[in-house]
C-alpha cells in the first residue's frame, strides 16, 4: 500500500482521466445532432435524414470509440500490456470504422465529399487494392517495435498513429459498408476482399506468437497485470490480432454469403412459381 502511494505507477488499475478524449467524443456527438437536425432536411430535402439503422451505428461507433480511446483500456494499452494494445487497435480499425460508415447517410457523405477532386481521390483509394494495401502497410509499420516504443512513451505520436489508423481502416471499409453504393465492390467480391484481410495479419501475429523473448521493450516491466509473462502478452496479442480478427472478419463472410445465396436458394426450394398460371391453353 504504502509504495503504490509512493509510485502509483505500480497500481495499473489507478483512474486516469483522459479529456481530450470526451471532447473528442462530445464534439463528434454534437457535430452529428447538428448535422442531422439543421443541416439534414435542408440537403436531404426529406423529414427524416437519418434511418434508425444510421443512429444505431453511430451510438456503437461513439461508445465502442469511448472505450477504446479511455481508461482503463487506453492506460493499460499504453503502458503495460501490449495484448491490450491490440485489442484497442482492434476496436479502432475492425469496429469503429464500418459503424461510422453505416452511421453516415449517403447525403452527408456526398456534401462532405463534393464531385471534384476530393471524391475522385477517395474513389480511387477505396477500391480494394490500393484500399488493402495501405490498410496493411500501416498495420505491418505500427507494430514496428521502434515505433511502438516510442509512441508508448510520446502522447502525440501515439494520437496521431491512432488517426493515421483510423483513417486508412475507414478506406478499407469504404468498398464493403461505404455510404456511395458505387463504391462498393459485388458480394462474392466483398467475401474475397475480407477473406484476404483476415489472410494478410498472420505474418505480424506468428511473429508475436513464435518470438523468443521481449520483442517490445516498453512493456518488458516488472509489474504484470494478471499475472501475464512479457512471452504470454506477446503471444495473447498475436491471438487477438490472428484469431480474434479472422473470427470477426468470417462472421461477416458467412453472413454476405447467405445474404447472396440464401434467397435463391429458398427459391428454387419453393413449391410456389408465382409466374406459372394454369390456363386451358395448357392443358
Amino acid at each position: 500500500m504504502f509504495a503504490e502511494a509512493a509510485n502509483p505507477l505500480l497500481n495499473p488499475w489507478r483512474y486516469q482521466a483522459h479529456p481530450e478524449v470526451w471532447l473528442l467524443v462530445g464534439f463528434l456527438v454534437a457535430a452529428y445532432v447538428y448535422v442531422v437536425r439543421v443541416l439534414g432536411p435542408q440537403v436531404s430535402h426529406v423529414d427524416q435524414p437519418v434511418t434508425r439503422k444510421n443512429i444505431v451505428a453511430f451510438v456503437a461507433a461513439m461508445v465502442l470509440l469511448w472505450i477504446g480511446s479511455d481508461w482503463p483500456l487506453h492506460d493499460l494499452a499504453e503502458e503495460y500490456l501490449y495484448s491490450m494494445h491490440m485489442l484497442q487497435h482492434m476496436v479502432l480499425s475492425y469496429f469503429v470504422p464500418p459503424l461510422a460508415l453505416l452511421a453516415t447517410p449517403e447525403w452527408l457523405f456526398r456534401a462532405i465529399v463534393g464531385n471534384g477532386r476530393a471524391y475522385r481521390t477517395i474513389r480511387f483509394l477505396a477500391k480494394p487494392v490500393p484500399a488493402g494495401m495501405i490498410f496493411n502497410v500501416v498495420v505491418m509499420i505500427t507494430h514496428v517495435p521502434g515505433l511502438v516504443n516510442r509512441s508508448a512513451e510520446n502522447s502525440p505520436l501515439h494520437y496521431s498513429l491512432h488517426v493515421i489508423l483510423v483513417s486508412t481502416a475507414l478506406l478499407m471499409w469504404i468498398p464493403i459498408c461505404g455510404p456511395a453504393a458505387e463504391l462498393h465492390i459485388g458480394r462474392i467480391g466483398k467475401m474475397i476482399y475480407l477473406f484476404l484481410m483476415s489472410v494478410v495479419p498472420t505474418i505480424p501475429a506468428a511473429w508475436l506468437t513464435f518470438a523468443d523473448g521481449a520483442v517490445y521493450k516498453h512493456y518488458d516491466i516488472p509489474i504484470r497485470v494478471w499475472g501475464l509473462s512479457v512471452q504470454t502478452d506477446q503471444q495473447l496479442a498475436g491471438a487477438i490480432m490472428k484469431t480474434g480478427g479472422a473470427i470477426y472478419l468470417w462472421t461477416i463472410i458467412v453472413y454476405t454469403f447467405f445474404r447472396r445465396f440464401a434467397r435463391s436458394f429458398n427459391d428454387d426450394q419453393s413449391y410456389v412459381r408465382a409466374d406459372e398460371t394454369l390456363t386451358f391453353d395448357a392443358v
